[in-house]
């Protein structure tokens, strides 16, 4: 695997480094994209990892303990309730704009984002596949209505009044830290419609992607030519399977990201730089 960084004062490297992305993806207009929190941390979003894979802060909520504990359900909604608005006011940053035009350009084939946060939609891509889902819906897990996370919100803090204007460090996919004392009065909200239990509308540690979801990941990855890794580690299985699948069927694999992946023995190579810098630049090149 060929590593190069990315920066402006080593302009010989990055010079390289953007002709061979360019290179590769006029090589292969249907190479599918596969992004991580890499791509949206440039919009005020933490990432779960290091540049070296390793999980960042707590340990993340797992689905069938999320279910099964009313004090795991408090003590998520209560850490949402501080932390979806900042993640709810992002907006895509340069290197989701600079995807959404590629794909209008017909530079790229397809796209699959780990990320729930919505923000490849917003800049305009479409038919973007979701492997962990979209934290903004809630489904109910009684009466199976989906509802929006903005109505949700709206009764979080109608009946939890002392969490307004609380302050905690922003964490991934709208999470937030809070001190045990805050959880202490906090009301877990029930579905409007049959007072059954909520559950966010993402894919939780634990549980796997849904099977629809990951069927129509595996065709876009059949049908494309390449695959390019934009912003992740892909150290989670449901993404790396997409890596192991494309060099499995001869088809190469190639990385934008900060740091260690789980396929660098897998990538043909990879830039180190953030995406939101490098992205607008290739897709300039190929205007």
């Amino acid at each position: 695997m060929q590593n190069f960084s990315f920066a402006s004062q080593q302009p010989a490297s990055s010079h390289h480094a953007l002709d061979q992305l360019a290179q590769f993806l006029q090589r292969h207009p249907d190479v599918l994209l596969l992004t991580g929190a890499g791509i949206s941390t440039a919009s005020g979003i933490p990432d779960y990892r290091d540049t070296e894979g390793v999980r960042r802060g707590n340990a993340p909520v797992q689905g069938p303990d999320f279910r099964r504990q009313e004090a795991v359900r408090r003590r998520y909604w209560a850490r949402s309730m501080v932390g979806w608005p900042t993640l709810a006011r992002a907006t895509p940053n340069p290197g989701h704009l600079a995807i959404a035009q590629l794909a209008q350009r017909r530079r790229i084939g397809g796209l699959v984002t780990q990320n729930v946060d919505g923000l490849h939609q917003q800049a305009g891509s479409a038919a973007v596949t979701e492997l962990h889902g979209s934290i903004h819906g809630v489904v109910c897990l009684d009466c199976h209505t989906r509802h929006t996370r903005r109505l949700i919100q709206d009764q979080l803090e109608r009946d939890n009044p002392q969490l307004l204007g609380a302050t905690a460090t922003p964490a991934p996919d709208g999470d937030a830290l809070l001190e045990p004392m805050q959880l202490a009065t906090f009301h877990v909200p029930a579905c409007p419609r049959c007072g059954g239990t909520l559950q966010p509308d993402v894919v939780f540690f634990g549980d796997g992607v849904p099977a629809a979801c990951a069927a129509e990941a595996e065709r876009k990855m059949m049908a494309a030519g390449a695959l390019l890794v934009v912003g992740s580690s892909v150290m989670v299985y449901s993404s790396f399977r997409l890596c192991r699948m494309a060099a499995e069927t001869g088809k190469p694999v190639a990385a934008i990201n900060l740091g260690k992946t789980r396929a660098d023995h897998l990538l043909a190579f990879k830039t180190e730089a953030p995406a939101q810098d490098i992205l607008p630049l290739v897709a300039a090149m190929l205007d």
